[in-house]
């Protein structure tokens, strides 16, 4: 009899590398294994590993009964963050060299602050070389390409050594044609340095965003079609013979190749996925259309938001810091990070204040509980040193973990300078851990004028059920949300993410004076690029859709607005008043400002196609076999109670639909919750954890 066919997706965390295996009919299963950051690809076969052993099969078994593998990876991200990144040039029209540096007329972290200097620009000036030519605002040519000065730039480019080369001219999203020529110059004269030409990759009217987009995405070249081609090898070699698609940070899939040519998009392709996980486990048993989906790492404590439904997204995604960091320029899922994991490390000033974060243990050497050399105290030390993780079982036994180390790395780091007893330091490591997450939400939530009161909380990543119950104490947002699949929520959202694509085009035009044959030809030719998308990758999907938006602004405003298109076709007067009543009430509602008197200017226009590869039902709730817990205790440490005989519950011992009051625990193999005095836990149908607060 034939095996099922299997789908695999995983995610490498600066922590831990999750895997989720999935067959036809069967429910999905969960595997977590150190990250190896020096090589990810073995930490990658190392998880691999452990599912073929717990499924009876050998690596090359498992990988040959597999369709598709997704795979989500924070590499991009980590080497712009650590400058491990390519020699990067940057090829700019004579005049303008400066667009890196100063952005968008900001840069400082406080804007009116002269004391501060500008933030260095992404690619230096050293290695920034002006062309001469130019291109009016209609797409005129002003001043023709110097072809002679580009083959010397060429040559200065060979003599400085660089790996990869940036090209962004002026006005180049009306007219290519100059940036068309210097691509086939460099093709010619460096034909083993990768470029990236900003009218083909973000064909966006805003100048530093366009420069930035195509800064970064040269400089991740080299590194990332190294990476994918190297980890496709692995996975070839290996008995695997389907599909390798990488997560974007758009929250959908492409193929390994496209996102190797426009690495770009594989910036934060990792937690793009939870909130993708989470919309699907709100609706199995949320029953709600709002939520605030948590991913709790080793790392970083990541926060997104499912707002009716859908997935927010935004366009000023920044690596590094929020300020001063590097701008993508392309929409990505809005979410927030903050250097709250399980491997944070607890520190005290020289002031006598606690911190935790942003540093990390990683996974090398870890926790000082993993007896690798780590000495710092983490937030897993401290959880240890609590009694809420069991040493024992920790991921299920597989990895041996010590208390003794946990409990000496606190007291001589924390308890012994603030004067505190050991419970009192790790419960405050736990506190304020806790708040650096609630701060994360509130950004995300009550800075957007959202009341996380009225919404969903999903507690996901491995650290998830350690401390959503303190979240949800803090912010009054109930109930609490533990999918079955918690530990591994991006890579579950991986294997549930359709392959999308978004491609733009830029026309500006006057709702007042509204050229509807103009309009449709544009939309017409996006309409044929999402076709060809379609018949391309998307070829063989089950289903596949097109939506069509636009980019608009009241007259001379400075910032447009997204507002989607009812149709992708203006056949009269009213299609278009339709459109500006859109605008005003998707302006109202960002901003409470609606102002029917001003003209509409529509600047870009959008279109969206997704194609689904895998039926979100056939991914079913993993079940959390594991070792018998009834009746077992367990010594931890409640703030409001003191050290208590804590009940132990392992989740399959749950009985469906029973609400069990705290103060308990509750295991599975991958992660742990507590759930405290004052609330109370259910399991659902699906095998999720339902938290409620008692009373």
């Amino acid at each position: 009899m034939n095996e099922p066919r299997l789908t695999l997706a995983a995610d490498t965390g600066g922590t831990f590398t999750d895997l989720v295996v999935n067959s036809a009919g069967g429910a999905a299963r969960l595997y977590k294994r150190p990250t190896t950051p020096a090589e990810p690809v073995t930490g990658l076969f190392d998880t691999l590993g452990a599912a073929a052993a717990d499924m009876n099969s050998s690596v090359a078994d498992l990988l040959g009964r597999s369709d598709l593998f997704v795979f989500g990876t924070t590499l991009a991200t980590n080497a712009i963050v650590t400058s491990s990144t390519a020699r990067t040039a940057l090829l700019v029209t004579q005049g303008h060299p400066d667009i890196l540096l100063l952005r968008e007329g900001g840069g400082r972290r406080t804007l009116f602050d002269y004391s501060q200097e500008y933030p260095e620009p992404y690619i230096p000036r050293a290695l920034t070389f002006e062309i001469r030519e130019r291109l009016s605002a209609a797409g005129g040519v002003l001043t023709a390409l110097d072809e002679q000065q580009v083959l010397e730039v060429t040559g200065r480019l060979r003599a400085a050594e660089v790996e990869a080369v940036a090209v962004c001219l002026l006005w180049s999203v009306i007219n290519n044609e100059h940036e068309s020529r210097i691509g086939k110059l460099l093709a010619q004269e460096l034909p083993d340095v990768p470029y990236t030409l900003s009218s083909r990759l973000n064909p966006s009217v805003r100048e530093y965003r366009r420069a930035s987009s195509t800064a970064i995405d040269a400089s991740l070249k080299p590194l990332m079609s190294r990476f994918f081609r190297h980890l496709d090898e692995e996975l070839r070699t290996n008995g695997f013979s389907g599909r390798l698609l990488i997560m974007t940070s758009s929250g959908g899939v492409l193929d390994a190749d496209h996102v190797a040519d426009t690495p770009i998009h594989s910036i934060g392709s990792g937690p793009a996925g939870a909130p993708v996980a989470g919309r699907h486990f709100a609706a199995l048993d949320g029953g709600g259309t709002t939520a605030i989906v948590t991913d709790a790492g080793g790392t970083t404590f990541d926060v997104s938001l499912l707002r009716d439904g859908e997935i927010p997204t935004t366009r000023e995604t920044m690596v590094g810091d929020r300020k001063a960091g590097y701008m993508t320029g392309f929409p990505s899922v809005d979410v927030r990070s903050v250097g709250a994991g399980g491997g944070s490390i607890a520190w005290v000033d020289s002031g006598g204040m606690l911190h935790v974060g942003p540093m990390s243990a990683g996974a090398d050497p870890g926790p000082a509980c993993y007896k690798r050399g780590g000495e710092r105290p983490t937030v897993t030390d401290a959880c240890l040193a609590l009694g809420y993780l069991d040493p024992e079982y920790f991921l299920g036994g597989e990895i041996a973990v010590a208390v003794e180390p946990a409990v000496d790395a606190i007291r001589r780091h924390v308890a012994e300078p603030l004067g505190l007893d050991l419970n009192e330091a790790a419960s405050a490591i736990l506190t304020l851990a806790t708040e650096r997450m609630v701060t994360a939400i509130e950004e995300i939530t009550l800075n957007q004028g959202i009341d996380p009161r009225q919404g969903l909380l999903i507690g996901g990543g491995g650290g998830g059920g350690l401390y959503c119950t303190g979240i949800a104490q803090r912010l009054g947002c109930w109930p609490v949300l533990i999918p079955s699949a918690s530990a591994a929520l991006s890579a579950t959202g991986a294997m549930l993410s359709d392959l999308r694509a978004t491609y733009t085009a830029t026309e500006l035009m006057s709702a007042r004076v509204f050229d509807r044959n103009r309009a449709n030809a544009v939309l017409d030719g996006l309409h044929a690029q999402c076709r060809e998308f379609c018949d391309g990758p998307g070829a063989g999907s089950i289903r596949s859709g097109i939506s069509f938006s636009v980019e608009a602004r009241y007259q001379e405003q400075v910032w447009e607005i997204e507002v989607p298109l009812a149709r992708p076709e203006f056949t009269s007067d009213d299609d278009v008043e339709a459109l500006v009543e859109s605008f005003h009430d998707t302006h109202d509602a960002l901003f409470a400002v609606r102002d029917p008197g001003s003209d509409v200017e529509v600047l870009t226009w959008v279109a969206h196609v997704r194609c689904a590869l895998l039926d979100a039902h056939t991914v079913q709730p993993p079940s959390a076999p594991g070792r018998s817990g009834t009746g077992d205790t367990r010594k931890a440490y409640f703030p409001a109670l003191g050290t208590i005989d804590a009940p132990v519950y392992q989740v399959h011992d749950l009985e469906t639909g029973h609400r069990y009051p705290g103060p308990l625990l509750v295991e599975s193999p991958v992660t742990t919750l507590v759930v405290d005095a004052r609330s109370e836990v259910a399991r659902s149908a699906n095998e999720s954890l339902l938290l409620y607060p008692l009373g």
